[in-house]
């Protein structure tokens, strides 16, 4: 089951988003948080398969969402995925792939916390606010970087914002949009969608890291 209901669909089959954009501008200085008492890694995954990849996206964005890689085929997905200026960081738990990480640095003096999350079976054991923590100290990890940039949307977990917020990230800027519903374009078969009664629910699926994720942009 998912960890967070999807929005309702709407009459007219279209979707409000309100994404907020956020900056860190210096690397953290505070404690770093610990992930003890686990067999846990951070591995760079260096031009992954595309289906393990896609396996990773859907699996953590389903609850959310994330639709826009969905949509790409293989070469488009690609040519972002496999590009040098872009990063994948998978967090492995006892040798498990427990979540994933996307930086993206290809904004000269900037890195862009992509996407972000936890699979659904590592909700809950405190292992979200570690991993941003990590990733966010490999975003620095490079000469030039002036800001790292996130973004969440109203469609994440309500406690995301808090979370960036908390790592030290700060809000500068807003947008609102209205898309047309990733649902009605049959990109979710794994929601199961009672359009009568406006009902949602799922079969397998993934939920984000520590009640949290990035969004895809708005």
């Amino acid at each position: 089951m998912f960890d967070r209901t999807p929005p309702a669909r709407a009459p007219d089959g279209k979707l409000s988003l309100v994404t907020t954009r956020l900056e860190l501008r210096e690397a953290p200085r505070h404690r770093r948080v610990s992930m003890t008492g686990r067999d846990v890694a951070l591995v760079h995954a260096q031009r992954p398969p595309l289906h393990f990849y896609r396996y990773l996206y859907a699996t953590v964005g389903a609850p959310y969402l994330w639709w826009e890689r969905r949509e790409m085929d293989d070469a488009a997905l690609g040519s972002i995925i496999f590009d040098d200026r872009v990063e994948i960081h998978v967090l492995l738990v006892d040798g498990v792939p427990a979540g994933f990480a996307e930086l993206d640095r290809r904004r000269a003096g900037e890195v862009e916390l992509a996407y972000f999350g936890l699979m659904p079976e590592f909700i809950g054991q405190g292992l979200g606010l570690p991993l941003l923590d990590r990733v966010v100290e490999q975003a620095w990890q490079a000469d030039g970087v002036e800001r790292v940039t996130v973004h969440y949307c109203s469609t994440d977990h309500p406690r995301a914002l808090q979370v960036y917020q908390r790592i030290g990230f700060v809000p500068y800027d807003e947008v609102r949009a209205m898309i047309d519903d990733p649902r009605d374009r049959g990109l979710f078969p794994e929601h199961m969608i009672d359009t009568q009664l406006g009902v949602t629910a799922s079969n397998d699926a993934g939920t984000p890291s520590d009640d949290m994720h990035e969004p895809e942009p708005g």
